[in-house]
């Protein structure tokens, strides 16, 4: 007798247009009480196919069974009904509502009326489970690991037995993530189906029973995770070998290139995001910047790069306070910035624009006379498109329509050919594959052996420990400590990123070579400490 699947999809084909082939006949399955991991490249076609599952799509072809029945799964609703419940990387929450809200606005006749049976049973959905959860407080007061519990306990509520959860640890720490596993392994228990779509190997390998891998819309295999490894699953996701250890090359270091003291800076609300920081980015290494979502990383990459105002405090280069100084006046003083924010299409390029245009718009100012030089621009997009290997038809494709891979190299391909000696960036990695990743920390690497200084905000606690070679931690906007790299743990990082463990006093390499040559006066840093306490 054939085994009984929680779900099977059959030959799911979806395609987008009459050029976009997402899923191409694939038949997937999930076990009940099993935890199946999802695997594959940006643009493997993984999400395409879970939003199918859960009703945000329909397939073009194909056959979806629930418990060995077909079923027709047109709308979340259609979803929710069969017990299938997804929880996406960008919650679905609304901020100014309660946690007891969010959950029962989906309810149909409820009303917005709070009473004690409600509250009772979330607190006893959470209690079962080993969740922490208060249903009185509001989303906007909550952690990132609260926004994703509430998403889980939401999707439970309903009836949810099959849950997807697409990445689900991109923001949580170390301890938070293990908190999580606990969960879902409790889950399983209780005879919940649960798939993962995530990048990162060493989870895959810690949590999922069996592994499923996409590549470039079709399925390549299923198998057992007792049974493979990291170096196989890598191979049979890009379809060729990849060196999985991120290299640190020694370099020597210079002098510190730009030094930050006492910096405060304040959030979108007027609240401080940053409380007098301090720190130094030196020629020839990379310094991680940790911490949990919200902790003040984005309000100090946006100050750094000119795009925020600095409430007090001081950013050193060459002896000189550069706080408040226009770009052009920056470059003149010799400190070329490039700034790589994680909101790449936000915020780093014009979605709408092709490469060539993208191009453009770091240096469009200066070009002579009333035109444009197109021409230069689009040799600039074609060596970057061939140096750093970006898909795409063409130096005119606007840069939306590339894959998230392909936009992160086009961002960071324009900002290294500027010639920066100090490099910001946010998450450059954040949501790539395990291949275009590799290429980013190589070209990372490559501007370090070069001499630039690098700030790398990051969320991977694995990649930062290999790629770093110091480590900051921010905790509500203070620093607990500065790290070297090979002499910390993950264990160490988390709990300084929450707080439990301050190491500022063992702070080993403070920078007193750039305090010596300074222009700086000490009555000038006390002013700018004293306007930051008022």
């Amino acid at each position: 007798m054939p085994e009984q699947y929680a779900i099977e999809m059959r030959g799911i084909t979806k395609r987008f247009g009459t050029k976009v082939l997402a899923n191409d006949n694939i038949n997937l399955n999930l076990r009940q009480g099993e935890i199946l991991s999802l695997l594959g490249e940006n643009g493997s076609g993984k999400t395409t196919l879970m939003n199918m599952l859960s009703g945000i799509y329909a397939p073009d072809a194909g056959q979806i069974l629930v418990d060995g029945k077909p079923v027709s799964i047109t709308s979340p609703e259609d979803a929710k009904r069969l017990g299938i419940g997804m929880v996406h990387q960008h919650f679905k929450l609304v901020d100014v509502f309660s946690a007891a809200d969010n959950i029962w606005m989906g309810r149909e006749k409820s009303g917005f009326g709070l009473n004690r049976r409600r509250y009772d049973e979330i607190e006893a959905m959470a209690k079962k489970f080993g969740f922490d959860i208060d249903p009185r407080k509001k989303v906007c007061n909550m952690a990132v690991s609260e926004k994703q519990t509430l998403e889980i306990i939401k999707v439970l509520y309903y009836g949810a037995k099959i849950i997807i959860l697409d990445e689900p640890t991109a923001v949580l720490t170390v301890q938070e993530i293990e908190k999580l596993f606990a969960v879902l392994r409790r889950m399983k228990q209780e005879g919940h189906s649960i798939i993962i779509i995530t990048h990162k190997l060493n989870e895959v390998m810690d949590i999922s029973d069996r592994v499923a891998i996409l590549r470039k819309g079709q399925y390549i295999t299923t198998v057992n995770t007792a049974d493979t490894n990291e170096q196989e699953l890598t191979e049979w996701m890009v379809g060729r070998k990849i060196d999985l250890n991120i290299a640190r090359p020694v370099v020597e270091k210079t002098r510190p290139l730009l030094e930050i003291r006492d910096l405060t800076i304040k959030n979108d609300e007027g609240a401080t995001a940053i409380d007098k920081v301090n720190f130094y980015i030196r020629g020839g290494e990379i310094l991680g910047v940790a911490g949990i979502a919200g902790c003040g990383q984005k309000e100090l990459c946006e100050a750094i790069a000119g795009l925020r105002p600095i409430q007090s405090g001081l950013m050193i280069h060459k002896g000189d306070n550069i706080v408040g100084l226009p770009p052009k006046a920056i470059l003149e003083k010799g400190i070329s910035m490039s700034f790589i924010p994680e909101d790449r299409l936000g915020m780093g390029l014009a979605p709408s624009l092709s490469i060539t245009d993208n191009m453009i718009l770091k240096n469009y100012a200066d070009a002579k006379g009333l035109f444009v030089d197109r021409k230069t621009g689009r040799a600039d997009a074609q060596r970057i498109i061939e140096e750093l290997e970006v898909v795409t038809p063409s130096t005119e494709t606007p840069v939306r329509r590339l894959s998230g891979g392909n936009v992160q190299k086009v961002l960071l391909g324009r900002e290294i050919k500027a010639g920066p000696n100090v490099i910001v960036t946010a998450y450059p990695v954040r949501g790539l594959d395990i291949n275009s990743s590799y290429a980013i920390y190589d070209i990372l690497n490559q501007q370090k052996q070069d001499g630039v200084g690098i700030l790398f905000v990051g969320e991977d606690l694995d990649v930062m420990l290999a790629l770093c070679d110091k480590i900051m931690v921010l905790c509500h906007g203070k620093v607990m400590g500065v790290v070297h790299a090979h002499k910390t743990t993950k264990e160490e990082l988390g709990l300084m990123m929450t707080g439990a463990l301050d190491l500022t006093d063992k702070y080993e390499d403070k920078p007193a070579g750039i305090a010596r040559d300074t222009n700086i006066t000490q009555e000038q840093l006390k002013a700018a400490q004293e306007e930051g306490e008022n």
